[in-house]
């Protein structure tokens, strides 16, 4: 498919334009809005069904198979968190904890751009394998990595709490334990026991994530109007950076095999940028950083980014590797 197409297809998709729908509300200051019960529960319903779905897909796969990706994965925990502090110390002239706090939010993972890039492959299909759900919850610690540099530069451990008690608050984060522990019942699940509960887990994902993306897109607005607290250099970073790391992702996912699904996924994944479990853990771990800075970056710039041109772009140098 043409890249302007593509491009087209994707801003023209349901999924898309229900965020777009919210930037629209957000922008116009409706009175539109969901409730954070509700907002809770369809994050839960997300993480959960991509945790069943990619448990069921990682049992039918061995070891040697995935050992690969996982390495990977495990690479692009450290180089990703590591390489947005340096850029921002070292260029921009960031303090430790506003230079952490930002690699923290883009070394670990954003759980909606991952849900919107499975739609994306399958939508075009070619799905992704579904054990690409276990690299996410491998590199939501990229959290803990950004925290440790910090503490690094900082020469002394600030923020009130140890890297180990971090790290146990990481585990505790719904992220990692919704895909986790969904990897595990879907893969001791039966064929049977499955197919009883697919037509939740399956048939609704994509309703269910139209709806996440109308609040997303809302919730994008408010952060967009706080343009000018992040300075051109980050605006431009929050471009740049999800572009170089998602080339690197497909491209990376292409050298060890992946499918083109599985190498835009992970493309997408190293392009994302956290502004969900991120930020609690920067708030206790690194108080002085300002959320005026690293969320505006990934909510207010990164995300809308990558959902409106990085997913085609992303795509399309699959489509190139793979001809």
């Amino acid at each position: 498919m043409p890249g302007f197409d593509l491009l087209l297809t994707n801003l023209l998709s349901p999924i898309v334009l229900a965020f777009a729908l919210g930037a629209v509300a957000g922008f116009i200051r409706s009175e539109l809005e969901l409730p954070d019960p509700v907002l809770k529960l369809i994050s839960i319903y997300l993480l959960f069904s991509i945790g069943l779905t990619g448990g069921r897909e990682l049992a039918q796969v061995s070891v040697a198979e995935v050992a690969p990706l996982f390495g990977l994965a495990a690479a692009l925990t450290v180089a990703i968190p590591v390489a947005t502090f340096l850029v921002l110390r070292r260029l921009a002239g960031f303090d430790a904890q506003n230079a952490a706090a930002v690699a923290a939010h883009y070394g670990s993972v954003s759980s909606v751009t991952f849900f919107a890039a499975i739609a994306f492959a399958r939508a075009m299909d070619k799905p992704a394998e579904g054990y690409m759900t276990a690299v996410v919850a491998l590199m939501e610690w990229g959290v803990i990595v950004s925290l440790l540099l910090a503490r690094v530069s900082m020469g002394r451990a600030k923020g009130g709490m140890s890297l180990g008690q971090l790290a146990t608050d990481t585990l505790r984060g719904r992220g990692i334990l919704l895909l986790s522990g969904g990897m595990l019942i879907g893969a001791v699940s039966t064929d049977a026991q499955w197919h009883q509960i697919s037509p939740v887990y399956e048939g609704l994902f994509r309703g269910v994530l139209m709806i996440f993306l109308l609040e997303m897109g809302m919730t994008a607005a408010r952060q967009v109007r706080d343009f000018a607290t992040v300075g051109r250099f980050l605006t431009v970073f929050a471009i740049a950076s999800p572009i170089v790391w998602g080339v690197v992702g497909v491209v990376a996912g292409h050298a060890i095999g992946l499918s083109q699904g599985g190498a835009f996924v992970l493309g997408a994944i190293c392009a994302s940028a956290s502004y969900i479990d991120a930020p609690a853990a920067c708030r206790a771990a690194l108080p002085e950083a300002s959320p005026g800075i690293y969320l505006t970056a990934s909510l207010g710039v990164t995300f809308p980014f990558n959902l409106l041109l990085g997913l085609p772009l992303y795509w399309q140098v699959g489509a190139w590797l793979y001809g």
